[in-house]
């Protein structure tokens, strides 16, 4: 397991592809020694980054493996993302599909960042609604636009946009987050996520993830049943 454990660590990213209008971190925080969280950060050049958040549905080894399936099909076809995001996750969801049991599974964000243009170009697939916290305080979901991968051989998803301004801060996460529990089986949920991030929005990306987590484990009183998964952006 602990061979595990470091072979999945060097799974996630090690390096952070630098982009002028905008500043982010990532962070993984397994409940077991190995598990179904991913995210990853993908040099697309020409100042574009591609952000992927997933979740594998199941806990411990077997999560484990897929994840590091998943992370195989994105990592070896990316670049499609380029120029076709909907044709890259059709054709991650049929190699998911194909080499996975009926009852697998996964949850996916993954966006594309333009640098210059400031657009974020993202497809969720059945994921928790990532928040984007305006400079103004108005918040926004990046709500759905398909399915999630793995279930169904046909699949089919769209692509949204939304522009990410200076001040603007985005958060996305695993539901290990909202679904924390404190000792009476009540979750943190998305209300104590938000007022954690209109507290301290004022903080760099790196220092409001750390605080973030912190404030979850503080709630579930350091009993973590599910991985805890966030990636912060914020634009400068």
């Amino acid at each position: 397991m602990d061979i595990a454990r470091q072979v999945q660590s060097k799974l996630l990213p090690q390096k952070f592809p630098p982009l002028a209008t905008l500043e982010y971190a990532g962070d993984c925080l397994q409940a077991r020694a190995v598990g179904g969280d991913y995210y990853d950060f993908l040099d697309l050049g020409a100042g574009r980054v591609g952000f992927v958040l997933a979740d594998i549905a199941g806990k411990g080894m077997s999560a484990a493996l897929l994840m590091a399936n998943l992370q195989a099909n994105l990592r070896s076809q990316y670049v499609i993302a380029l120029d076709n995001l909907p044709q890259l996750l059709q054709s991650v969801n049929r190699l998911f599909y194909e080499s996975t049991e009926p009852n697998n599974y996964a949850t996916l964000f993954f966006a594309t960042y333009d640098d210059a243009a400031r657009r974020l170009t993202y497809v969720n697939c059945g994921h928790n609604p990532p928040v984007l916290l305006r400079r103004d305080g108005s918040i926004e979901r990046l709500t759905g636009t398909a399915t999630v991968l793995g279930l169904f051989e046909k699949w089919e998803c769209s692509a949204a946009n939304v522009q990410l301004n200076a001040g603007d801060l985005l958060v996305i996460y695993t539901d290990g987050i909202t679904e924390a529990m404190d000792a009476r089986n009540n979750e943190f949920g998305e209300t104590r996520l938000l007022e954690t991030l209109r507290t301290n929005r004022g903080l760099e990306p790196a220092s409001l993830l750390s605080v973030l987590v912190e404030a979850v484990q503080r709630f579930s009183a350091g009993e973590q049943s599910d991985d805890l998964t966030l990636v912060v952006a914020k634009g400068r």
